[in-house]
């Protein structure tokens, strides 16, 4: 406590005769560190405890003080979202593996599609690619749950990621062959399959890499690099393979899983508890046993199942675009709501304040609702346009509340195997809104199918609230 007590007050001095950036920040808190070592507490991790809480007192100094942290861009975005996660060394690795990886995956979502047509100029051949993909990925992702709570996490990463790497290498390799469409089904399900295996261990690692009051924050970030992938990443394929071909584009999401295990590298070990047991059945019939009795949880995967199924309007993008502007305002439309949930994540730090995140989820998917009705009636690009931002927003928030309540409240044992129950229905949700948007614009007509799909959102997140009163209730204040 009198090492805290003299840090904080070397802050006030430095407060009084230095102007504060990021410079001085980053030697201030390295002094911290050092006078900490220096006083024999690193034993037992309590030298690092430390030098954390001191740097934040030095930030709260700071804003009291009202000398902003950086400047430009930096000081726009530390202004709008907390950034302390990234203050810790490794999850500011898995954060840079995950940005890196995300932006190479979506260079890859546009150019094996595109490498597909070629080969056939069939557009059911493309819409094919959807099932290899959802197969395989079914069949493994429990299977990668219950190996991330049984193994260590940062391990599970590591190979996946070499085998994520290997497959990008043989599309690289495909692309400048004659090769067929069978094995680029192959691929597609390879690299489902094996992105199925390392999500859950990803996704488990966050809450072992920052203390418990970093994980809103977490959830912001991780929203903030989503969205900047599905805007950047089409946009940066499309320029590879315009300018190098699709050997190019393949390559760029190689070297993107490159970057990733050099990063993955570096994180310490994330060993299982010592009581865990093995990879099996029962193991995975246990995770799916208590998902059920969670009803907060079983919330978090059910509303957002149903805002998918019912009012996921994607497939009517090409059909809404010849009303709206034609082809050229195609790319708008599906980088609209990517645009919104980046707004989301950007201007997220007044979600730190929310604690009824239940209500928060159900408040966000009735929003989806309301903008995807706005968006069917919509007859001006602009107006189409902005109701698609609102619901990206709306979305954006909605993934920010569901990843705070499962980091913060599922033991570290099981936090695998929820992972897959959620992977499956984040991945499942959308493509069954894909049949039934196209079904319900088959039998009526494409606006119809927009509008009624975002009324029945709305009434089945009122119906789920109705269902579920335990996660409307749940306040992380008095969790269970």
């Amino acid at each position: 406590m009198a090492l805290r007590a003299v840090s904080t007050g070397a802050c006030r001095r430095h407060l009084d005769t230095d102007v504060l950036d990021e410079r001085s920040t980053r030697r201030i808190s390295r002094q911290l560190l050092f006078n900490c070592r220096d006083s024999q507490l690193e034993k037992d991790g309590v030298c690092d405890a430390i030098a954390t809480q001191l740097l934040r007192e030095f930030t709260d100094l700071q804003q009291r003080h009202g000398t902003p942290l950086g400047a430009g861009f930096t000081k726009i975005l530390t202004s709008h979202m907390n950034l302390s996660p990234l203050r810790h060394r490794d999850y500011r690795l898995l954060f840079i593996a995950q940005a890196v990886s995300s932006l190479g995956t979506m260079v890859t979502y546009v150019a094996l599609p595109y490498h597909m047509y070629a080969l056939t100029g069939s557009s059911l051949a493309v819409g094919l690619l959807g099932a290899a993909e959802l197969g395989p990925l079914l069949a493994v992702a429990f299977l990668g749950g219950a190996l991330a709570d049984s193994v260590d996490r940062r391990r599970v990463s590591l190979l996946t990621d070499l085998g994520l790497t290997a497959g990008s290498l043989t599309l690289a390799m495909l692309a400048v062959s004659q090769s067929s469409p069978r094995l680029l089904y192959v691929l597609a399900g390879w690299m489902a399959a094996v992105g199925a295996l390392q999500r859950p261990s990803m996704e488990a690692l966050v809450p072992r890499l920052v203390p418990s009051e970093d994980i809103p924050a977490v959830a912001a970030l991780r929203t903030l690099v989503g969205s900047l992938a599905m805007i950047a990443g089409p946009a940066l394929g499309g320029v590879l393979i315009a300018a190098g071909g699709l050997r190019s584009a393949y390559l760029v999401d190689a070297a993107s899983y490159g970057i990733s295990l050099i990063c993955l590298w570096q994180i310490r070990r994330v060993p299982p508890a010592d009581d865990v047991e093995n990879p099996s059945v029962a193991a995975v019939m246990e995770g799916l046993r208590y998902a059920r009795s969670r009803q907060e949880l079983v919330g978090t995967y059910v509303v957002d199942f149903v805002a998918m199924v019912f009012g996921m309007p994607l497939a009517l993008f090409p059909a809404m675009s010849s009303t709206l502007g034609g082809p050229a305002v195609l790319g708008w439309l599906y980088a609209a709501p990517a645009v919104g949930a980046l707004v989301a994540s950007l201007t997220s730090r007044w979600t730190l304040r929310v604690t009824r995140h239940g209500l928060g989820v159900l408040t966000a998917a009735a929003i989806w609702g309301i903008a995807i009705v706005g968006f069917g009636f919509s007859h001006s690009i602009g107006s189409a346009l902005a109701w698609l931002v609102v619901a990206g927003g709306a979305d954006g928030m909605s993934g920010m509340f569901r990843m705070t309540m499962w980091n913060q409240t599922i033991p570290d044992a099981f936090r695998g195997r929820l992972a897959s129950i959620e992977m499956v229905s984040y991945s499942s949700g959308p493509l069954l809104g894909h049949l039934e948007a196209g079904l319900v614009a088959t039998l009526t007509s494409v606006r119809t199918s927009v509008i009624s799909g975002g009324a029945l959102c709305i009434a089945g997140v009122v119906l789920c609230g109705l269902l579920l009163p335990r996660f409307v209730a749940y306040d992380a204040r008095a969790p269970e």
